[in-house]
């Protein structure tokens, strides 16, 4: 298995990657338009991308990019995210002049960063990245926000760690492949849908899966570009679709919305995480 990711060594997409499957080989990508083009020209067999964040929430890009390719979701992982602040051996925090990480890693330690009001907070494209640039810029002042294993792949002493807001500080990942896998384990669904702009229209679109006592473990809106003030839905449902409630609810919402496209259906993590790891 070959699993491209986006970021450096030391990021949490490659973090989440090895949850996935410890033995896989990791490819790093600059960006996650990248990870899908990987996936679709066949160099790796799978892609991992960060979806939601529990404090910072849902990073729209990735949801925009599943609609833009034919890639189905085959997994999930979950990770707990750790933050550290961290900067070159013998730099005191009085010192720090920048703070650099990805803008969602940012946001997640804002308590903490607004204890620093003599630094300037800078947005980077990865976590890692930010570690990188601190080591490879020798940045006296600089310090970067990132993992533990960053600071250990860039040579970097952490100053502070767990930084971040909130103890439970948790980021789901999709894995995408080029063909969907024998679903007969699939505890979760996810689709995208129109609708017609229209009075009710999200009120039967949601009645479809109430009538039939299916939960919806996340709701998602993103606009249809060029059409102003019309939206997709993403949701989440917690069944595969060989369930027939679920077939059967799909079916029902198909004879009114605009448009309706299943993006995957495949084991949750929570039953991934309670199979045998002979079933892993």
């Amino acid at each position: 298995m070959r699993i491209a990711y986006q970021g450096e060594p030391g990021a949490y997409s490659e973090a989440a990657a090895l949850r996935y499957s410890d033995h896989a080989d990791l490819i790093a990508c600059e960006s996650f338009e990248q990870v899908f083009a990987a996936v679709a020209e066949g160099r790796v067999s799978h892609g991992i991308l960060p979806v939601e964040n529990s404090v910072g929430g849902s990073i729209h890009r990735n949801y925009d990019l599943l609609l833009e390719h034919d890639l189905p979701i085959v997994g999930e992982v979950q990770i707990v995210i750790t933050h550290n602040l961290m900067a070159l051996p013998g730099t005191r925090i009085d010192q720090l002049t920048r703070v650099f990480s990805h803008p969602q890693a940012l946001a997640q330690c804002e308590r903490f960063l607004r204890t620093l009001p003599h630094v300037k907070v800078e947005a980077t494209y990865d976590t890692a990245g930010s570690a990188k640039l601190v080591r490879d810029q020798q940045l006296a002042g600089g310090a970067a926000i990132a993992s533990e294993r960053a600071a250990q792949v860039f040579g970097l002493e952490i100053l502070r760690p767990g930084i971040q807001d909130f103890a439970d500080n948790i980021t789901r990942f999709i894995i995408v492949s080029r063909v969907a896998e024998d679903d007969r384990a699939a505890d979760k669904t996810t689709v995208v849908f129109s609708l017609p702009n229209e009075p009710g229209a999200l009120f039967k679109a949601l009645s479809v899966f109430a009538l039939r006592d299916i939960d919806l473990s996340k709701i998602e809106s993103r606009p249809i570009r060029g059409r102003a003030w019309e939206y997709l839905f993403y949701v989440d449902l917690p069944l595969g679709r060989h369930d027939p409630r679920c077939a059967r609810a799909l079916v029902h919402l198909a004879e009114f919305a605009r448009s309706l496209r299943t993006l995957g259906s495949y084991p949750s993590w929570k039953s991934r995480e309670a199979a045998p790891a002979s079933q892993v």
